[in-house]
């Protein structure tokens, strides 16, 4: 009975223990369900004191448009859905380079103690004041010079959170283009030939037929590809070819068309919220239920229907190009944030959180039901310092590669804009803005334990690019690696080739950015259980991994409306600041001109590329958001008079500033070194915004410590609001 015990544990694989996910995961649940019974609780009866007494602004200031009272579990999808983004899902899998040790560390402790926290005051404070921004928030506490720095850096981050997001939609259902190593070799089938379906002065293009095998490397096996597929190479190259084997010259791409399936599902969404938003608050008023069932089968039914798209008719309509993508983006972010809130944007989020929730207990039954082995090392010594997969060593990057699902700045915009406004009673602060905050922790959880249990050279082999430059960097690093720790086999014991054979012929070899990765992981861990009762391992398999490109694509996307959306609301209230009537958020003037402003910021940002240059500060700067956000509320306990309360978002905050702070200095240091490389460019454009950034929040810090100094020294009153 106890080796029994013992191997749902541990298992032994070439000389080491390696632990499996069950337990990991029993254990990270019931200190996600303590957290929310017991420190939650605390928050919600001294910290916030909330009151169901106290009459909400969705009451107060009812207009149908932005202000509404919203049914509790309704309005619960909808912030779960915004908050929701990228980072959870890709941040804890990019952090595995590190070990999964101390991601999940910080994904449990942060989400529990600081994340969690900052979202539920700063709803509360939101709620208390009518629905008021940060910025807002940042004038009533600190004065007007604080909430003008506040009101610009928010802007700032916010549009470039924006355009990152929809960075990442676009190269899932847009389709993306992926470097092939130089020499890598394509075995054609018997009497195939290889068609050039486009040509310009800058490249080739070329059809491949189906059945073709790959091989990318000396040291791997070809692997087949069962579909067609493109390969683009440079005009001033051409294909060295050898009877049936062709050589691929350098600088050459493979062409992954976009997601036909996942694009058909999404776009249903939309008809179907407004459908859902039409018989709640018209056609059957009140009747939530009615209407979540009506929603919950019909978006089950597009993501069904989804999978007869590609290789249909309708596959033209739905395959979209990058561009077609971004403007399609554009177009429903600038609808969804001028429509009145009931009518599109609560109802998809709700909606869309139906499948977001659906999938996460899903992917927790899987894991517990296929207990994997998880042979990432705990802690990984090799790339202490940097790794292919993310820049920067284990202190202080981690937090900043985890930049949601332990904490997120941007979270504190949707706590302050669009939720407030909808709240019907204080009581409901509780569940929307601590529980939805430990949900999305769970799905950074999930999301690592997926990764963690892929074979470490099936993983890097997945997240390190195929360019001659990246391959001489790293490859030496790796080789110790896997020596050091062996090759423990997958949970299926497949290497790439086969995987790539099972998901379809999809090509995965250098997918980097975590995506794909992460498919690969959750379509293992969906696929085993189902297996195990007699059902045809490949066949699911290639549907999973498909379900799950438009799963992340979808999560993604529920961010981008509601952000798209409170960036207009703090637009407006800056500009109301010189034109008063921009204030009114429900005058059709200012919304639509707004939105047209903030639409355009982030939609020519993905459009031209440009976010390739400032990602790697956005993590910075949504971490700096994390840390105003709990200095406003440090501040705002300090000026209540109820400053022995203020450790909990203080000690949170000292933190962060720490690790970002680092990690800010660190990465100036790395664009200065741009800039003398000959990437002037670049590296004046990184640099000069993440100092903006470091530079707003600093000087908030400090304005917010000569308040607190005041306040306790007795030379300014506290005030009686909370």
């Amino acid at each position: 009975m106890l080796a029994l015990w013992a191997n749902l544990f541990f298992e032994e694989m070439h000389g080491q223990t390696v632990l499996r996910a069950m337990p990991l995961l029993l254990v990270v649940l019931c200190v996600l369900a303590i957290a929310y019974r017991f420190y939650s609780a605390f928050l919600a009866a001294k910290v916030a004191m909330l009151d169901d007494a106290r009459p909400t602004p969705a009451h107060t200031l009812n207009d149908g448009h932005n202000y509404h009272p919203t049914n509790k579990w309704v309005l619960f999808g909808h912030h779960f859905a915004a908050i929701s983004g990228a980072g959870p899902l890709i941040g804890p899998v990019l952090a595995i380079q590190y070990g999964y040790m101390p991601g999940l560390l910080w994904l449990v402790i942060g989400v529990c103690l600081a994340g969690a926290v900052q979202d539920m005051l700063v709803l509360a404070a939101s709620v208390r004041r009518g629905g008021k921004s940060l910025a807002q928030i940042a004038l009533t506490e600190l004065g007007r010079p604080a909430a003008l720095v506040v009101s610009l850096a928010i802007l700032f981050i916010v549009i470039i959170a924006l355009a990152g997001l929809g960075f990442v939609v676009v190269k899932a259902l847009g389709g993306e283009e992926v470097v092939q190593g130089k020499g890598t070799k394509i075995f054609l089938p018997p009497d195939a030939t290889v068609a050039l379906i486009e040509t310009n002065e800058s490249f080739h293009l070329y059809q491949f037929p189906n059945a073709c095998r790959i091989q990318y490397s000396t040291q791997s096996h070809p692997s087949e590809r069962s579909e067609a597929f493109r390969i683009k190479i440079p005009a001033t190259s051409r294909l060295d070819s050898h009877a049936d084997l062709i050589y691929l010259p350098e600088s050459s791409f493979l062409v992954i068309p976009g997601s036909s399936w996942g694009t058909f599902t999404i776009a249903c969404t939309i008809p179907i919220a407004l459908f859902v938003g039409l018989y709640m608050y018209r056609i059957r008023k009140g009747k939530v239920f009615e209407a979540s069932l009506i929603g919950a089968a019909a978006v089950l039914a597009a993501t069904v229907a989804g999978n007869w798209i590609p290789g249909s008719p309708l596959e033209g309509a739905f395959s979209l190009s990058k561009q077609q993508t971004v403007l399609a983006l554009c177009a429903y972010g600038f609808v969804a944030s001028v429509l009145p809130v009931w009518m599109l944007l609560c109802p998809r989020d709700y909606l869309s959180s139906f499948l977001k929730i659906g999938t996460i207990f899903l992917l927790i039954v899987g894991a517990l039901v296929a207990n994997p082995v998880l042979p990432c090392p705990a802690v990984n010594p090799v790339f202490m310092n940097e790794g292919p997969t993310f820049p920067g060593a284990l202190f202080p990057f981690v937090f900043i590669c985890i930049m949601c699902g332990a904490i997120s700045g941007f979270h504190s915009l949707v706590a302050s804009g669009t939720t407030p406004k909808m709240i019907d009673k204080e009581s409901h602060i509780r569940p929307i803005g601590y529980g939805a905050m430990l949900m999305e922790g769970l799905v950074g959880i999930v999301a690592l334990i997926a990764a963690a249990s892929l074979d470490p050279k099936l993983y890097y082999e997945i997240n390190v690019g195929q360019d001659e430059k990246t391959q001489v960097k790293w490859q030496p690093s790796l080789d110790k690696m896997y020596q050091h720790f062996g090759n423990v086999d997958a949970i299926e014991h497949l290497n790439l080739s086969q995987i790539e054979e099972k998901v379809g012929g999809e090509s995965l070899r250098g997918r980097t950015g975590g995506a794909v990765t992460l498919a690969v992981g959750m379509s293992l861990i969906l696929t085993k259980p189902l297996s195990e009762i007699g059902l045809p391992f490949d066949e699911l398999m290639k549907y999973w991994f498909h379900f799950a490109i438009m799963f992340e694509a979808l999560f993604i996307l529920t961010t981008i409306d509601t952000g798209t959306r409170i960036a207009r609301f703090l637009l407006q209230e800056t500009v109301g600041q010189v034109y008063p009537k921009f204030q009114q958020t429900d005058w059709p003037p200012g919304a639509v001109a707004s939105t047209f402003v903030v639409t355009t910021g982030w939609g020519y940002l993905v459009a031209t590329g440009s976010i390739d240059t400032i990602w790697p500060m956005f993590g910075i700067a949504n971490q700096l958001l994390a840390v105003l956000a709990l200095c406003l509320m440090t501040t705002l306990l300090i000026n209540g008079g109820r400053g022995k309360y203020a450790p909990v978002t203080l000690l949170p905050m000292l933190f962060v500033t720490t690790t970002t702070m680092t990690a800010g200095v660190q990465m100036s240091g790395r664009f200065v070194g741009m800039i003398d490389s000959g990437q002037a460019l670049r590296g004046v454009l990184n640099l000069s915004m993440t100092l903006f950034v470091m530079l707003s929040v600093g000087f908030v810090l400090i304005l917010a410590l000569g308040r607190w100094l005041a306040v306790g020294g007795g030379m300014i009153r506290p005030r009686d609001t909370v």
